[in-house]
């Protein structure tokens, strides 16, 4: 119930603090017509579609597996998460064909100064959401808030990237490439959905490989088997074969394993499930682990 009320609140935080933040770059957008203040602001407000849908979500992360769901509800989050980046990269397609349409048409010219001291403001604002949101989530495991940090460290990135770059812009009309002045606006607008789309694009395919129940990555799989195996070792069962499933933000390990003696001792199977889970548990937070003799 703690992490579920933790997870919420950073949830709101993220959510308000998105929405100021989208309001007030609409707001400049239009003010001072710079597209990569738009372009930031489009992707802030696709951002407060999926957040207030988690809001009510929520709760549903947190209910235990039974008989008819085994799995829990832990998929609804990697649905959302599969929803966010489809959105993600529809907007971006949306964006590049206002940002062609602009380039030539003949460029965008915007007040370089006055668009480096707003992205600034922003990044700073960023920076103390960020720093709050990660202390406020110590020790919590959650796909969601991972998501979101992630998200707000990249907005602190984009600001102060485009402070610094609109800065460096004021002395480019004394320079060769004064003729890419009336483009910058479009330049950085360009840069923003780079770097944006990578990381859509790996969100998303990593939530389909969840959907679809696909094994995690080698390096999960390997950190996995160097928690599991030295207690394995400890009782003389010899694992065989390693059954990883990551559903949202629940990891499930089944360890098919073999015996040296004749006999298997009911007690160190209980003791050895017992250390495995703490064990692994320790370092992911949600974990299920199940220890499956093999004849």
């Amino acid at each position: 119930m703690i992490t579920e009320k933790r997870e919420k609140l950073s949830l709101k935080m993220s959510f308000f603090s998105g929405l100021l933040f989208a309001i007030t770059e609409f707001i400049f957008a239009i003010y001072s017509h710079s597209q990569s203040s738009l372009t930031d602001a489009v992707y802030d407000t696709a951002e407060l579609v999926f957040i207030a849908l988690l809001l009510f979500l929520t709760p549903l992360f947190h209910r235990p597996v039974s008989e008819k769901h085994p799995f829990g509800y832990f998929q609804i989050e990697t649905v959302f998460i599969i929803v966010k980046g489809i959105m993600m990269l529809s907007v971006t397609l949306g964006v590049s064909a206002e940002v062609l349409h602009s380039t030539l048409s003949g460029g965008n010219p915007v007040d370089s100064a006055l668009v480096s001291i707003f992205q600034c403001i922003l990044g700073i604002a960023s920076i103390i959401i960020f720093v709050t949101m990660k202390k406020l989530n110590r020790n919590l495991s959650s796909p969601t808030i991972k998501a979101e940090l992630l998200g707000w460290k990249l907005d602190i990135a984009y600001s102060l990237g485009m402070s610094f770059a609109f800065f460096l812009s004021l002395y480019l009309e004394k320079t060769p490439l004064a003729f890419l002045a009336p483009y910058f606006d479009q330049i950085i607008a360009v840069i923003i959905m780079a770097l944006i789309l990578p990381e859509s694009i790996k969100i998303l395919l990593r939530a389909i490989r969840d959907i679809f129940l696909f094994s995690p990555d080698k390096e999960l799989i390997e950190e996995i088997k160097g928690l599991c195996n030295p207690i394995m070792e400890q009782y003389r069962f010899v694992p065989v074969f390693y059954d990883i499933t990551k559903t949202g933000r629940h990891l499930w390990v089944a360890i098919y394993f073999q015996i040296e003696m004749g006999s298997l001792a009911v007690h160190d199977l209980s003791e050895a499930l017992k250390a495995t889970n703490r064990t692994v548990n320790e370092k992911f937070h949600n974990c299920t682990c199940e220890l499956i003799l093999e004849p």
